[in-house]
């Protein structure tokens, strides 16, 4: 039986478009439509004020995958937000 880790916060080293390496940490892994999706930020960044990127990721095999729809990219981060909030919701 495959044993479930939590992998939040890994440093995930990846090249930029001019082959530059930039260093992400994990922030979390969201499910949406019964895919996987990991949102990444910068390494050194205040998780509470910085830009978040967003792939495809396959847990089984690992890997992270560019999205190329930037409809996709913002509905991901839209739920990402909601769930979010939903969880943030406190009794009085």
């Amino acid at each position: 039986m495959e044993e479930n880790k939590d992998i939040t916060g890994e440093i995930i080293e990846l090249y930029d478009e001019d082959e530059n390496l930039v260093k992400y940490r994990l922030f979390d892994v969201t499910e949406y439509k019964g895919k996987k999706y990991a949102l990444l930020i910068p390494a050194d960044a205040d998780p509470d004020n910085c830009d978040v990127a967003i792939f495809g990721y396959d847990e089984r095999a690992g890997v992270l995958t560019t999205i190329d729809d930037e409809n996709l990219l913002e509905e991901v981060f839209e739920f990402y937000r909601s769930e979010q909030d939903d969880g943030d919701d406190t009794a009085d």
